[in-house]
This record gives C-alpha cells, sequence and structure tokens, in this order.
C-alpha cells in the first residue's frame, strides 16, 4: 500500500486503525491479536490496517511513528487517538465508544 492509497482510504472509511509494528517487536506481535479481537467486536466499521513501520518508512515518517508499537486511529478523515508504547486497550476501547456510536449510527 502507498502513502497516497492509505491517504485515500482514511478520507473514504468510516474510521481507520493503522498498527504500526515490527518484525523484532514482541510486543507487537502480542498485542495485534488482541487487537483484532477486540475492534472486530466493538467497532465493526473501523477498517483495520497493519503496517510494518520498518517496511513501511515513508508511511512512517508521514505519520510520525517512531517506536513500534503505534496505534492510530482515524475518524471522519482526523486523526482522533494515538498510542504507543505502553498501550492500554482498554483506555483507547474506552475512548472511542461514544465517537464511533455517533459516527455509526
Amino acid at each position: 500500500m502507498t502513502l497516497e492509497e492509505l491517504q485515500q482510504t482514511i478520507r473514504e472509511e468510516v474510521g481507520v486503525l493503522l498498527y504500526f509494528s515490527g518484525e523484532n517487536c514482541n510486543v507487537c506481535h502480542a498485542l495485534r491479536p488482541k487487537f483484532k479481537e477486540v475492534f472486530d467486536k466493538e467497532f465493526p466499521q473501523l477498517k483495520q490496517i497493519y503496517l510494518d513501520a520498518h517496511e513501511n518508512a515513508e508511511i512512517s515518517a508521514h505519520f510520525q511513528v517512531f517506536s513500534v508499537p503505534t496505534m492510530i486511529v482515524f475518524m471522519d478523515g482526523r486523526e482522533f487517538a494515538r498510542e504507543g508504547r505502553a498501550v492500554s486497550l482498554h483506555q483507547l476501547t474506552e475512548q472511542l465508544k461514544r465517537p464511533y456510536d455517533m459516527m455509526v449510527s
């Protein structure tokens, strides 16, 4: 996926979760299935995109991702939430519930 394609997806979708990880990041690999499970259940209309930060250096630089894991949630084409390193899945989902419900209803 190119930066241009990603930006178009962000503009067109109700919401997008960008999950930046790394090949050698054990935390990234442990968190990913948990994020997928929760986002599939709680936020089914958010498009989930998983990117290797090193393989997608241009995209990582554009979104100022300097460490992994980093999760960025876009709603209505704008960055709404960002979590990195010490990620709280519970805190992120609580932050997203109300605006998500407003956007999809």
